[in-house]
């Protein structure tokens, strides 16, 4: 119980150096990723990064902090109804 309340806790934030080196703060959970695109969820609603050749460099479960790299194209947030679509499409690529 006490870590779902500091998981409510965290402060988010994003930090992207040169397009190449992305850092979220407040990460909850990451949802899925490949290396093309990331789904996270933040502590302020989901957020879908997209990219080429992205990797996961650091995750901090403890802290939430999670660190990407490879060359962000975009970040977006998503409202719920975005992320189940998203999710849907990740799914359907990988068993086509």
């Amino acid at each position: 119980m006490e870590k779902q309340e500091a998981m409510g806790s965290y402060t988010h934030g994003i930090s992207l150096a040169e397009r190449k080196n992305l850092i979220v703060t407040g990460v909850k959970k990451i949802e899925n990723f490949d290396t093309e695109q990331f789904l996270l969820e933040t502590s302020m609603g989901f957020i879908l990064v997209k990219g080429e050749d992205l990797e996961l460099i650091k995750l901090d479960t403890i802290q939430g902090n999670v660190s990407i790299r490879g060359l962000v194209s975009s970040i977006n947030y998503l409202e719920e109804g975005q992320k189940k679509n998203k999710e849907n499409s990740i799914f359907n690529r990988l068993f086509k």
